[in-house]
Formats: structure tokens, sequence, C-alpha cells
């Protein structure tokens, strides 16, 4: 008998995302940097309660277009910490501004879904974990990926961050094999 990844619990909104986006390749450069950024402004809570404010955000974020946000500044800052519907907390808001102006920098010099890519060469990483006690928090590829987005300048992204990103954006294949997305997954990778 084949289950889901026991982390996704029987939640609806949690299932669907479990079922449909969480492992998924992700080649899109804009929505790399925001499902980065999502993850975040989860670091110390859980992913569901982003989950469910994830339409706020966009609609807080300008849909998460690193371009306008790059020329956000104080005034940006302060009609976020107003909005009930997103984290407020002021040290992620102003990563936030920083970290689109540092997606611009790569995404021009070499596109940011090529940045991250190249870190897999290209291919997701299949891991066969039976358990989730089996499953890390984070890799020395992970470390390796933060301390380098963190030279880049960005912020919130340390080797956790970047773990949680790369199992949810597909550079990574952590369902577990008893998961009937593992398989599914795992085919479509490029």
């Amino acid at each position: 008998m084949t289950e889901r990844c026991g982390w996704c619990g029987l939640e609806p909104i949690y299932v669907e995302y479990h079922d449909t986006e969480w492992g998924v390749p992700e080649y899109d450069s804009r929505t790399l940097w925001e499902k980065l950024i999502l993850d975040g402004f989860q670091a110390g809570l859980s992913w569901i309660t982003i989950l469910k404010k994830r339409d706020n955000f966009r609609a807080a974020f300008e849909g998460f277009d690193p371009n306008i946000i790059a020329g956000w500044g104080e005034a940006e800052v302060e009609r976020l910490l107003g909005d009930a519907g997103i984290i407020r907390h002021r040290g992620k808001i102003e990563a936030t501004i920083g970290n689109a102006r540092a997606w611009q920098r790569i995404e021009q010099r070499e596109g940011f879904d090529t940045y991250l890519w190249n870190y897999v060469d290209g291919k997701p990483l299949q891991n066969r974990f039976k358990t989730l006690a089996e499953v890390p928090a984070q890799t020395p590829l992970s470390v390796q990926v933060s301390k380098d987005l963190k030279k880049e300048g960005f912020k919130f992204c340390g080797p956790t961050i970047v773990y949680a990103f790369m199992q949810a954006t597909g550079l990574i294949n952590d369902h577990l094999v008893t998961c009937p997305c593992h398989d599914k997954v795992a085919a479509l990778a490029r």
C-alpha cells in the first residue's frame, strides 16, 4: 500500500499542495524566487501558516514581481507591516526587498533558474527515503547554496530554509518512496 508523505497530514490545502506542487521541478526564475521568499517568511513558523496566507502575500507583494519589489523603500515596508494578511516581520519584509535586488543581479548575469539548477547539474537529485526520520533538515549542498546566496546578498536563506526550498521546487525529490508522488515527480525531471 502506498501513502502520502506523513508531513502533509489531512488538511485539504496541505494535501493539495503536497499532491500537485511540492517536489515538482520548477524552472521559472520568478516562481523560484517567490518560493525562496515564502520559505524565508516561514522561518520559525509552520508551512501551513504560509500556505494559508500565500494569496495574501501575492497580493501584498505585487505578484512577487522582483522587478517591482526591488524599487521599494520604507513606505512599502510600513504598508506591509500594517497588512494583517501576511507575516508582519520587519526583517523579513526588508530582506525581501534586498533579495529582489540580489535576484535582479543574478537574473541579469545568468538567470536565477540557471544559477540554482547548476547546483544539481540541471537534473533533480532523486532521494529514496522510506521514512520521514531519514529526511535531513539540511545537507552539505544546502549549506553551500545558502552560503553562496548570502554572498550574492540574500537574507533569510540559511541551510535549513534552502533545503526546504530545494525540496519544494523539485531540485531534490524527497517524496518518500512509499508516496505515490515519488515516481510521478521523478518522471518530470528534465
